[in-house]
């Protein structure tokens, strides 16, 4: 049975991947999931030059809040057990990072929200840190 790693970038969520999880669980090819709230790091942004630190990480945590519920309510209407964390960093070295940890079997990437250019972009970037497979949905 495989480990799923499941990460929610930015505000828009992971849904696509966590249906996508839910239909693995149900057809008994996933038996653990683990969401990763990547969020960036406020303090290496420009917008620390216009707004306070904390202000920043407030909006940025209420914002990840909001697509993370809406990310785990598909995952507990299907009763798929999960446990989740929240770590801060580069977007493709932080998922990789924790894939490794976590020693995840494969990572399921939500890239509906994303532009074609970014996506290949997080993909390539995401192949280069990682040895977990990723899968990215569109």
């Amino acid at each position: 049975m495989l480990k799923l790693l499941i990460p929610v970038l930015g505000a828009q969520g992971a849904a696509q991947a966590a249906r996508h999880g839910a239909f693995m669980f149900a057809e008994r090819c996933v038996s653990e999931v683990e969401i990763v709230e990547v969020l960036d790091d406020a303090a290496a942004s420009r917008a620390v030059a216009f707004h306070s630190l904390s202000a920043l990480r407030r909006r940025e945590k209420q914002a990840a809040r909001d697509a993370l519920a809406q990310t785990r309510a598909v995952l507990e209407d299907a009763g798929v057990p999960y446990t989740w964390k929240r770590v801060y960093g580069p977007a493709e070295r932080t998922i990789a990072q924790c894939a490794a940890q976590s020693h995840a079997d494969i990572v399921i990437l939500d890239a509906s929200h994303l532009g074609f250019f970014h996506r290949w972009a997080v993909l390539a970037r995401l192949w280069h840190f990682s040895s977990t497979p990723v899968t990215m949905l569109h």
